[in-house]
C-alpha cells in the first residue's frame, strides 16, 4: 500500500471512531508504529487530525465537517436568512442550481410558493421540500446516496452537470476565504462542486459566517470563479474589506 493511500485510510478510520491509538492503527494497516508516527505528523501538518499522547482524535476545524444532523441546527437562524435572502435573488424563469447542504435547504423553503422555476439539485432533503410546489421543476442530478445527509455525488452527478447551463448556481461550503477562494476537507466531493460552478452564469456562495475567513484541504475554485457570498451580519470589517478587494459582492443578513 502506498502512503499517501495509506494516510487516507487512516484519516477514515480515525473519522468513524474519533479517535484512535499509534498500537490499534499499526495492527490495523500491518505496518510498524514508527511508520504510523510519521504518517500521523503527516497528517496532522494538513490539518486532518491532532495527535495526542499515543494516538491521535479528531480536529474539528476547518477540515472536518461535523455530523448532518450536527450542521442542521448550528447556526439556524443564520441559515433561515440567508437561506430566504438567496430566494429573493431568483426570478421567475430562472434555472437555478441548488448545491447539497443545510444552508442550502432554506433556499428551497423560500421557493414552495414560487412560479416558472427550474431547480437543479444533488440533495433528496432539498428536492423533498419542493415535491408538493407546481410552479417550481425539480430536477435530481442522481449519483451515490450518501445515506447520512441524502447527498448525491460521484460519476454519474458529474456527468449531469456537464450536460447543463444555468444563471444562477448557490453553493455551500464549510470554508471560504478571499485569497484562497473556495475549499473543502473532503476531495471526493470537489468535482461536483466544480461542476456546478462551471454550469453556471452568476455563482452565490452560501455560508454562515463561522465558515468565512476559513481555508480547508483541497481547492475547489479560486475566489474569482465566484460572484456573491451570502453570510451573516456579525463579519468583522477586515473580513469585508478583504472581499471587497477581491471583487466580491459581500451580502449579509
Amino acid at each position: 500500500m502506498l502512503a499517501a493511500e495509506r494516510k487516507h485510510l487512516i484519516v477514515e478510520y480515525v473519522k468513524q471512531r474519533h479517535t484512535a491509538t499509534v498500537a490499534a492503527l499499526a495492527k490495523h494497516f500491518h505496518v510498524h508504529e514508527a511508520t504510523i508516527r510519521r504518517d500521523l505528523i503527516e497528517i496532522e501538518q494538513e490539518g486532518l487530525l491532532r495527535r495526542t499522547h499515543g494516538g491521535v482524535v479528531l480536529d474539528k476545524g476547518a477540515n472536518f465537517e461535523p455530523s448532518f444532523s450536527e450542521r442542521a441546527i448550528d447556526q439556524i437562524e443564520e441559515k433561515i436568512r440567508i437561506g430566504k435572502k438567496a430566494a429573493e435573488m431568483i426570478e421567475d424563469g430562472d434555472h437555478v442550481i441548488l448545491d447539497s447542504g443545510t444552508t442550502t435547504i432554506h433556499i428551497a423553503k423560500h421557493l414552495t410558493h414560487r412560479n416558472n422555476i427550474t431547480l437543479v439539485t444533488n440533495d433528496i432533503n432539498v428536492a423533498s421540500e419542493l415535491r408538493d410546489s407546481p410552479g417550481v421543476t425539480v430536477i435530481v442530478t442522481g449519483g451515490l446516496l450518501y445515506k447520512s445527509s441524502f447527498m448525491l455525488n460521484g460519476m454519474f452527478t458529474d456527468q449531469v452537470l456537464h450536460t447543463l447551463h444555468v444563471q444562477k448556481a448557490f453553493i455551500g461550503t464549510p470554508a471560504i476565504h478571499p485569497k484562497f477562494g473556495l475549499t473543502h476537507p473532503e476531495a471526493q466531493l470537489v468535482p461536483t462542486k466544480q461542476g456546478m460552478i462551471r454550469a453556471a452564469q452568476e455563482v452565490i456562495v452560501v455560508a454562515d459566517q463561522s465558515k468565512v475567513g476559513k481555508v480547508s484541504l483541497h481547492t475547489v475554485a479560486p475566489i474569482e470563479s465566484i460572484h456573491s457570498i451570502i453570510t451573516g451580519n456579525d463579519i468583522s470589517e477586515s473580513v469585508r474589506k478583504q472581499f471587497k478587494d477581491s471583487g466580491i459582492q459581500l451580502i449579509t443578513v
